[in-house]
């Protein structure tokens, strides 16, 4: 497959600090002068950062790409080299096609103009010619919602609605390679859909798209690949859910399996402890699960000696922190007193039950009391795993494009009736 953009180690640095100006009074001049004379002069205080280091990759034609990362970490500076706003301090880019970016959405409006004139001074700052503009035009400002205040200074507008028509001119044009930093977090939840669907569709239409966003439901679904970006260098390339669980997985913690190799140091007491927790989806280890399919919760325990019976638990947490559930092994095997041994509890959450976004386990191996469970063993925020649905309208969302919220989003059986 032909490169539509080739990145070969392209590094950025920048001087952060006070620096001597390049201006100054007669007075400063004088003083200058006066600390060389005594010696008091000294270097101007800087330091050396780089925003990039070293980044690497080939973007195919057609392909789309997510780029990832914490604040800081570097991706609107890629995306500004990759634009020729700024130039690199090392390396090269080579980008091989008619390229469109949206970087900064609103970039050449005019408070003083109306919606009209706006589309057009908007359309050709973004590269478009006038014939194209007026051949989309009436496409434009339907998909932005404004017919009745075409004709109106913009700033009248509110700033929802002279966001919407920014995004509605950028997202018009249709160059072979688009680059995008941001820009779908625009306007209310509606405008929001409307967005991602546009992108959505240009990414199936074959162009080559490199998209920056801090929306990992979005990420997963809209890109093929990722890379995540750590400190201005390449921490992660990869398929987008895989790339994106690792992303998450870096600010919480755990990962998609544990184990103890000392038994003696496990959790748990002189009963029973714990061995090993793992997140399975289809027969492996994995960091991201496909929504539409279940998922396996591994516990691995010791008994130690015959004692109480005992049962495996399991605590899920929602992407906000919030408990989506408990649940509790009932089955009679748990009911005998137990013996000792190794013992393996598989808890498998259905398909099409989780929401979108991090999940994090507690486990635990408990007992029934009078009235509450008895602990005895357990370790909380264990593991934690991505889901991330692939948007083929086959899960609990249909063809829905936005986001569901709430702890879980079960698929349900829904009957219906002519009345």
């Amino acid at each position: 497959m032909v490169a539509a953009v080739s990145v070969e180690g392209l590094s950025k640095r920048y001087r952060i600090g006070k620096l001597q100006s390049a201006y100054g009074t007669l007075r400063d001049s004088m003083a200058a002068v006066g600390r060389r004379a005594i010696g008091r002069d000294h270097t101007p205080e800087y330091e050396e950062i780089w925003a990039l280091r070293d980044v690497t990759f080939d973007l195919g034609e057609g392909g789309v790409l997510g780029v990832i990362g914490r604040n800081g970490a570097g991706k609107t500076t890629l995306l500004r080299i990759l634009t020729r706003i700024t130039t690199p301090t090392e390396g090269r880019a080579e980008i091989r096609g008619r390229v469109g970016s949206l970087l900064e959405v609103g970039t050449g409006f005019h408070p003083e103009l109306t919606g009209r004139e706006n589309v057009y001074l908007n359309g050709s700052v973004l590269g478009m010619k006038r014939r194209d503009i007026t051949d989309r035009f009436a496409d434009i400002v339907e998909f932005a919602g404004v017919e009745k205040f075409i004709d109106t200074p913009v700033k009248r507008y509110s700033s929802g609605m002279s966001v919407r028509l920014a995004f509605s001119v950028a997202a018009h044009v249709e160059p072979e390679i688009l680059l995008v930093d941001e820009v779908l977090a625009v306007g209310d939840a509606e405008f929001q859909r409307r967005c991602l669907g546009r992108m959505e569709d240009l990414s199936d239409s074959g162009r080559t798209v490199l998209f920056v966003s801090h929306n990992m439901q979005t990420v997963s679904r809209l890109c093929d690949r990722a890379i995540l970006l750590e400190g201005g260098r390449i921490a992660m390339d990869g398929p987008s859910p895989e790339v994106v669980a690792r992303y998450l997985q870096q600010g919480h913690g755990g990962g998609a399996s544990h184990e103890w190799p000392d038994l003696a140091t496990a959790p748990g007491k002189d009963f029973v402890r714990l061995r090993s927790v793992r997140v399975l989806q289809d027969d492996v280890v994995t960091d991201s699960v496909d929504v539409r399919k279940p998922v396996g919760l591994e516990i691995g325990f010791t008994v130690l000696r015959l004692g109480e019976a005992v049962f495996p638990k399991v605590k899920v947490y929602d992407r906000d922190g919030n408990v989506a559930f408990n649940a509790l092994d009932t089955s009679e095997r748990w009911q005998e007193p137990s013996t000792p041994g190794d013992y393996a509890a598989i808890a498998w959450i259905p398909p099409n039950l989780l929401n979108e976004g991090l999940i994090s386990v507690d486990v635990g191996i408990c007992s029934l009391g009078s009235q509450k469970l008895i602990p005895h063993a357990g370790a909380a925020d264990i593991v934690s795993f991505h889901v991330h649905d692939p948007g083929m309208g086959d899960s609990a969302r249909g063809l829905f494009t936005g986001q569901l919220r709430g702890a879980i989003r079960p698929l349900l059986d829904w009957t219906s009736e002519e009345q």
